[in-house]
């Protein structure tokens, strides 16, 4: 992770002078090249002096006027742009500002303002903030060019080369999971245990602590953790695994796992197998307390976010508490400052963002929408959310602009990044956002407004009257905007003619064609029920958007998190994705953003994206026609074709579309057998290598089920899909990340796994020897179908 380059590529200094204005006293290691008084500007931002502290945040090298052209050329890394086979523009700067008013009135007009900022290529600013803090403040006491040197060669110095480097799959499983020690196996910096550092907890026996247990855990797990572990020997369950003398063994869920003693038996303690002593519902575990199998909460809950109160949800001593961070420090002036580095973070998140901040802002029973309608932006008429509506400007290329009038630019900043992430589903689905945002922009160098398609953040409301855009949001007063000249800078004039899907009994036309908001909206009604209706834009209160945003807000008000906000906004996106891969298909025949829609037929997999029915399919197309239109025509959409081909050409599943494989199992009903079987056994046969493994789980995030939907597999009246599914999860219990998701299922779900496997097992030994298996371990399940849905609904 530590990658190629410094962590600072320059400090600035800026100060105020009443004579002069804005300057830029400092460009430290050397001149950056670019505009001084945009810099210099940007730094001091408007209405800083009615402010003790203010963070404001800024790019360099997005656009042509801010392009740096240092003398010494930076030693840079290839960015994600360059990587994907886009122009060799420079790498992009995150330059995070600190601006500071300390009243004087010994000077003239009784303050000193000055702003220290740092330029980095990491995204994660944020953990620059103490050391700035501490820099500006050696600055006010001592104003010399030696503190920016300080600060230059003190985060510089900052050690992140034993971070680990996360791929795609595995951040989305990190930043989906609150288990504070996922993917412990790769801090590989692990110091030895001293014996005398072992805590012991009083009153349990003797045993371990939670802490030392994980650490044992993790390097137990550590070592067997490699990216390619041997497919011709997958390792089964051992008879000792299996003396359970019922299920009260799972009662004991501590995470301490080591993989020569856990056979299967998922969340058990050492020797909670072996010992587990059963007296009718009460069991003694590992830890020497007695709990009750039908009363205990042993099974982590993702969809929560619960960490199991029976152990420690942290780490020992030595590595980071939180797995989610790497632990490093900052040493300036003697102070040594510690650092926690996100490791999930995706290039389109820049610093503190938070999507609960910009959607409670934003979604206050006085928000009030005015402007014309556009059919980019208002995919459901006037009752259209203005969450949805900055959604659908945002991929439509719209301008938008963010007013905070006497609002510290730093919260306006956010906003902006807010709107960036949201967007691009949390950077983790579509990407182009950052490279248009101008978080904090003022009067000063308004060479930015000519940036197509661009997301600001202003405090001066002359931009209102004067800056050309097409979607304002107020965030003072929650007013919402569409200007009125929208209709001329997107124009609905003549588009190619509809294709007609044949599965469909009506074609989609595209955005523009002749009648087509008409035809759309008209379609897009309920059985006709608003066949009536005068407006050219249909409005439905119970929308697919509508109840979407609601029931965000309802998590928010039962005090979710930030994390459940971000996922079900990547599931938002990732499906407008999947919805305009089907809509590219029947309008134009073919697709360059996902798998052709295909259907479960003569033995193949189905692909594409999941309806319940085609009545359903219609519909949703047709609502969503105008904005994917709009999309098509935006950079965003290029960015998403070409990270489509790149992701074809590195999946580690091949052969089949595994997201919709996924789907099929979660939410439909009464699957043809033939259908689940097929999706079962190529899941297996496609489960060999760690990267396989990782993807799989990367599409079964905990907070919509995790492995749920194939665990209800195990519960199939046909023994072969029994079979695969078990065969499934012996390979997931090879690796760390597989174990945590297969804790996560319920007693029930586990104990099924554990008694087939067992089963499995013994019946492969028996044949081995020309033995019989004994009939109580033939695996049983229903064999009436109506017992089991399969899809868990």
């Amino acid at each position: 992770m530590a990658g190629k380059g410094p962590h600072c590529s320059f400090v600035l200094l800026a100060e105020f002078d009443i004579d002069s204005g804005a300057q830029l006293t400092y460009q430290f290691p050397q001149p950056l090249g670019t505009d001084e008084g945009l810099l210099a500007n940007l730094m001091l931002p408007d209405g800083a002096e009615r402010h003790l502290e203010d963070w404001t945040i800024f790019f360099l090298n997005q656009t042509p006027f801010n392009t740096i052209a240092p003398v010494l050329a930076l030693e840079t890394e290839p960015s994600d742009n360059q990587s994907n086979g886009e122009d060799d523009r420079p790498e992009l700067l995150y330059v995070l500002n600190l601006v500071r008013t300390k009243h004087d009135k010994s000077v003239r007009r009784g303050a000193v303002v000055k702003a220290m900022a740092i330029c980095t290529r990491h995204p994660f600013i944020q953990i620059f903030k103490p050391v700035l803090l501490l820099a500006l403040d050696d600055y006010f006491a001592n104003p010399s060019q030696e503190c920016l040197t300080r600060l230059f060669d003190a985060i510089n110095s900052m050690n992140i080369s034993a971070a680990p480097a996360l791929t795609r799959c595995e951040k989305l499983i990190m930043r989906a999971s609150e288990r504070k020690d996922i993917f412990a196996e790769k801090f590989t910096h692990i110091p030895p245990l001293p014996l005398k550092a072992a805590h012991k907890t009083t009153g349990s026996n003797g045993s371990h602590s939670s802490e030392d247990g994980v650490l044992i855990s993790a390097r137990a797990r550590s070592t067997t953790a490699t990216s390619d572990h041997n497919p011709t020997h997958p390792s089964s369950p051992s008879d000792s695994s299996f003396s359970l003398g019922g299920s009260a063994v799972w009662v004991n869920d501590d995470s301490v796992i080591i993989d020569s003693q856990v056979g299967v038996a998922i969340g058990a303690g050492p020797g909670s197998i072996g010992g587990a002593s059963v007296s009718g519902s009460s069991v003694l575990t590992s830890r020497g307390r007695r709990s009750t199998d039908t009363s205990s909460n042993s099974s982590h809950a993702y969809s929560g976010g619960a960490i199991p109160t029976s152990s420690d949800p942290h780490l020992r001593s030595g590595i980071s508490k939180d797995t989610h961070f790497f632990q490093t420090s900052i040493a300036y002036k003697g102070h040594t400052l510690p650092i926690k580095l996100p490791l999930a973070t995706f290039p389109e998140e820049v610093g503190e963002y938070s999507l609960i901040q910009l959607i409670q802002t934003f979604s206050s029973p006085l928000i009030t929408i005015s402007g014309p309608l556009h059919p980019h932006l208002h995919t459901n008429g006037i009752l259209t959310h203005p969450i949805i509506i900055l959604f659908n400007a945002l991929v439509t290329g719209k301008r938008i602009l963010f007013l905070g009038h006497n609002i510290p630019a730093g919260q306006v900043a956010n906003y902006v990044l807010s709107a960036c992430a949201l967007g691009s589903g949390c950077g983790a689905v579509l990407r182009g956002f950052i490279e248009r945002s101008f978080p904090y922009a003022g009067l000063a160098g308004e060479d930015w407004v000519s940036t197509p398609a661009y997301i600001a953040g202003v405090t001066n409301p002359i931009f209102e009257t004067s800056g050309p855009w097409d979607l304002l949001m107020d965030i003072g007063t929650g007013r919402v905007v569409v200007h009125k000249d929208i209709h001329v800078s997107f124009p609905t004039t003549m588009a190619p003619p509809a294709l007609v899907n044949p599965m469909m009994p009506r074609p989609i036309k595209a955005e523009n064609s002749t009648g087509s908001e008409d035809d759309i909206q008209r379609i897009a009604t309920r059985d006709g029920k608003d066949g009536n209706q005068k407006s050219e834009f249909a409005a439905k209160q119970d929308s697919l958007d509508n109840m979407f945003i609601e029931d965000l807000i309802s998590a928010i008000t039962s005090h979710f998190g930030e994390t459940l906000v971000r996922m079900r906004f990547t599931e938002y996106v990732a499906r407008f994705v999947r919805l305009a891969s089907r809509y590219e298909e029947l309008v134009v025949g073919t697709t360059k953003l996902g798998c052709g829609s295909a259907p479960f037929l003569d033995g193949s997999l189905g692909s594409g994206i999941v309806f319940p029915d085609e009545a359903v399919a219609f519909k949703e197309l047709a609502a969503n026609a105008s904005r994917i239109e709009g999309w098509r025509r935006s950079k965003s959409y290029q960015y998403c074709v070409q990270d489509f081909k790149k992701y074809r050409a590195t999946a580690a599943i091949q052969g089949f579309d595994l997201s919709h494989q996924l789907l099929k199992l979660r939410l439909v009903k009464n699957l043809p057998d033939a259908e689940v079987e097929l999706i079962v056994r190529s899941i297996a046969d496609n489960l060999r290598t760690y990267e396989q493994i990782v993807e799989l789980l990367a599409c079964m995030p905990p907070h919509a089920g995790g492995l749920q939907p194939l665990s209800f597999c195990l519960f199939h009246h046909q023994e072969s899909i029994r079979e695969a599914t078990v065969g499934i999860f012996n390979e997931l219990r090879q690796n760390p990340v597989g174990v945590i998701f297969l804790q996560a299922l319920n007693h029930f779900q586990r104990y099924a796994y554990v008694r087939q496997a067992h089963a499995r097992e013994s019946r492969m030994k028996d044949l081995s020897h020309g033995l019989a298996p004994p009939p109580h371990l033939v695996s049983r399940t229903p064999s009436n179908r109506s017992e089991v849905s399969l899809g868990g609904m």
